[in-house]
């Protein structure tokens, strides 16, 4: 089992940029050690003839088809309802100052 110390999650807190105390290097260590711990056992599994997998829903994306849909609608239509327009433009208040 590889072994971490102090020192190793000090430099590790430096590299991510934490300060930490006494007591959260000691916390911090022990959260180490059990995971490093965890993915030992895990290890240690008997994984022959078991297909790998990246997930497990069986959900698979839905495409659809990239289809336009105007909706019945034209340009012209949609601009009409507008209060004001310039040529084929929108007309809005001035938003910035200069």
């Amino acid at each position: 089992m590889t072994q971490i110390s102090r020192d190793d999650v000090q430099y590790l807190a430096r590299l991510s940029n934490l300060q930490l105390d006494d007591k959260q290097v000691d916390s911090l260590l022990g959260d180490i050690q059990d995971i490093i711990s965890y993915i030992n056992q895990l290890s240690e599994l008997n994984t022959s003839g078991i297909e790998p997998t990246y997930q497990v829903t069986d959900l698979k994306n839905v495409w659809r088809d990239d289809v336009i849909d105007d909706y019945d609608i034209d340009r012209d239509k949609l601009l009409g309802l507008v209060p004001e327009r310039v040529e084929h433009q929108v007309k809005v208040p001035k938003v910035l100052e200069t």
